[in-house]
Formats: C-alpha cells, structure tokens, sequence
C-alpha cells in the first residue's frame, strides 16, 4: 500500500506543481473552511464531498501550525479515499482526533503527508548535517517529530538507509495538550 501512497503523492506533486497544503486543496477545486464552532481541543476537522463538491473544515481555533498539517491530513483523505467519501453514509471523515485512530485510512493518510510536505532529497539532506537529530531535522523540515516518524518509516521501506528512533504514534494531534510547537 506504500507503494501506491507514494505513487499517489508524487503524482499530486507533479500535476499541482506543490507541496503547501491550502495550495493543493485550492488546486484540488476543494473548499476550505475555517470553522470556530469546536473547542480548540474538539474536532480538529474533517472533509466530506457534497453534490459534487468537497469540502475541507478546518477547527479555527487551532495553532497556525496544526491548522496546516490538518488541512494537509484533509486534502489526503480527498485524494486518497474519495470513493470512501462517497460511499460513507455520512459522507464525512471527521478527525475528532486526527491521528487517535489506527484505522487504516488515517494511517494511509498520514502516510500521503509525510511524503507530501518533505521530499525524500530534503530529509536526507537535513540528514546529511551532522548538526541535526531527529528532533531538529523535524523541526527543521516543519514536522512534527510524530508526523517525521511516518517520513522516515516511508523512507525506509523504500530502501532508504535511516534510523527512526521513535515510534510511529498516531496520536500526537490527539491529545488535549499540544505536544509540539514549531
């Protein structure tokens, strides 16, 4: 499945021309909404597609940071799991805790980040610095160290020689606290 997420992202790359999120939800003819109707530590967004039209609602309320790697983890599920979207019954996939589910499509998605934001060339360039560690290299390239883990694991099972010293852990955006500041 790796395989086909990392396909996906290069062809996204490749046809939009790039690797901001609000970019590519604009290039994807998605709307993107602020919404301030959830709690900062409430829904942190979802997207859905209505009478042909897709939709990313974005929690205002959070960080410039968060609200970024939301949109990102939204445009994913509108590319990646369309037909999902579709078919649903509530034709939404809301992200109360956006990397709390181990599901199989939010894995998926957080995958198509991580090969979204960062191209392989820059980590193994921030890599290549003997200055960085896996915590600055990820606040390097704009990641959170949790969303780098998912990076780094894509690289390495395309045959990359790198180390992932953390887990993957799916619930960083979960959490009540912020976890990471950049």
């Amino acid at each position: 499945m790796l395989e086909f997420i990392y396909s996906e992202v290069e062809n996204t790359i490749k046809k939009y021309g790039t690797r901001d999120p609000y970019e590519l939800l604009d290039a994807i003819g998605a709307d993107t909404i602020m919404s301030y109707a959830y709690r900062r530590d409430g829904l942190k967004g979802y997207s859905t597609i209505m009478h042909r039209r897709m939709y990313a609602v974005i929690n205002g309320k959070l960080c410039e940071d968060e609200m970024r790697i939301v949109a990102g983890h939204e445009a994913s599920h509108l590319i990646i799991h369309r037909d999902q979207i579709l078919a649903s019954a509530s034709k939404m996939m809301k992200d109360f805790n956006i990397y709390d589910d181990s599901g199989r499509h939010e894995r998926e998605a957080n995958a198509f980040l991580a090969d979204f934001l960062v191209s392989d060339k820059e980590v193994l360039d921030v890599a290549a610095d003997t200055e960085h560690d896996f915590l600055s290299a990820s606040f390097e390239l704009r990641m959170p160290p949790q969303l780098f883990a998912f990076k780094v694991y894509n690289m390495i099972r395309r045959g990359h020689n790198l180390r992932n010293p953390i887990d993957l852990d799916s619930r960083f955006l979960g959490a009540k606290k912020n976890q990471w500041q950049l």
